[in-house]
């Protein structure tokens, strides 16, 4: 019987451009710590929640042009942690792939659902309520996650199904997104480190 393989799975990626330089750690294999630098404190407060319930140790460190807006910034980091998943990923032989959660939060309840795929696709259906969350603007999270999927090469439907309050809104879509993340990175012990696609890649 072929063992599932339990090196460590992690990334150290770095991205920059003259619009942002960026450093991304992460432990897929970790224990939910985290650590942010990037000026964008409500993304801060979002990415701790992937990371404690996705269990994956996550360090972001960003220097972006804030003196205009959020908006380089923002989609810089969801590229590059998309990024340092692609490569802690490695060649995805015994894992489960696809991952998905329900996380309410008072009246707000979201869905996400991922898929390892090799292949990148968002459905982002998200209505918030107002168009800021303190200083944040909440359409720059759309591009976050476009950055992610385009560079972690994921399939990701995003679903907010009810909600009133914005900061709600918003925790449930990360939070379910790490508990996502969670179930599609685990090892299924019964795949003995096969490739979970009848392709044979992803």
């Amino acid at each position: 019987m072929t063992e599932i393989n339990m090196t460590k799975r992690n990334a150290k990626v770095q991205r920059n451009t003259l619009e942002t330089q960026i450093e991304v750690q992460v432990n897929l294999d970790g224990t939910g710590k985290s650590h942010f630098d990037t000026g964008v404190p409500f993304l801060e407060h979002m990415l701790e929640q992937v990371a404690r319930h996705g269990v994956i140790d996550l360090e972001i460190v960003a220097k972006g042009d804030l003196q205009f807006d959020a908006h380089h910034t923002v989609e810089d980091i969801g590229i590059t942690l998309g990024k340092a998943f692609s490569k802690a990923l490695g060649d995805k032989k015994g894992i489960f792939r696809y991952g998905y959660a329900y996380v309410p939060l008072d009246e707000a309840l979201s869905r996400v659902v991922i898929d390892f795929s090799g292949r990148a696709g968002l459905e982002f259906h998200v209505n918030f309520p107002r168009a800021k969350i303190g200083e944040f603007e909440v359409d720059l999270f759309q591009e976050f996650f476009q950055g992610f999927v385009n560079h972690a090469l994921v399939t990701l439907h995003i679903d907010n199904l009810r909600g009133r309050n914005a900061h709600h809104i918003a925790e449930t879509v990360f939070k379910a997104f790490g508990r996502a993340i969670r179930m599609a990175v685990e090892f299924d012990s019964r795949m003995h480190n096969m490739m979970p696609s009848t392709k044979g890649s992803l």
